[in-house]
């Protein structure tokens, strides 16, 4: 049975589960109603970070756009530019024992495309959650739901892994960014 978590809530994963290395993180959202023109495209993304919350370099960044790192420890499943539909609308696998020991947390965030030439942000945006499964058994392990925290936010930081005295955790983070894509770059030193 999953563990739902409530925001900053840190919770271990490796510890209580030996051997778990395969993980499907999978993110979902629902678009409330919204007559704006223009369809909602939200995308998930993953940022590798050392110690200092920081990427190594741009390939540290995996999204609809470099969708595997280089050392297969992270994986994009691919862009979803409509999110209908139930369940996962993005998923990103990652492998444990693949993740570069430079790697010491995994932010996982998602944003809205074009936010601000559309007129969108996360307050137009329900339902939105994360969760984490062992990709082994299906079995979910963690489940997150944001609730309806953020208003003109157009960038979440939803969840992150991260190490910890060998052990991975999971920290269900919820935190919002003005500015989309291009502020969580910056802040995670990627290129814009």
């Amino acid at each position: 049975m999953a563990v739902n978590l409530t925001k900053g809530q840190k919770v271990d994963l490796t510890k209580g589960n030996p051997g778990l290395s395969k993980l499907l993180i999978g993110l979902g959202w629902d678009v409330n109603k919204y007559d704006g023109g223009s369809a909602f495209d939200l995308d998930a993304a993953a940022f590798l970070l050392d110690g200092a919350g920081k990427v190594a370099g741009d390939a540290d960044f995996v999204f609809y756009g470099n969708l595997k790192h280089s050392s297969g420890g992270v994986e994009h499943l691919g862009d979803n530019l409509t999110g209908e539909g139930e369940g996962d609308d993005e998923q990103i696998k990652v492998n444990l024992s693949a993740v570069p020991a430079s790697v010491e947390k995994i932010d996982f965030t998602v944003t809205i495309y074009e936010a601000e030439e559309r007129r969108q942000n996360f307050g137009q945006v329900s339902n939105a959650f994360i969760r984490v499964v062992d990709e082994s058994t299906g079995t979910e392990l963690i489940r997150y739901d944001l609730g309806e925290d953020f208003s003109i936010e157009t960038a979440v930081v939803v969840g992150e892994l991260y190490r910890h005295n060998g052990e991975w955790k999971f920290n269900a983070v919820g935190s919002g960014f003005q500015g989309g894509l291009e502020a969580l770059c910056k802040n995670y030193g990627v290129n814009v």
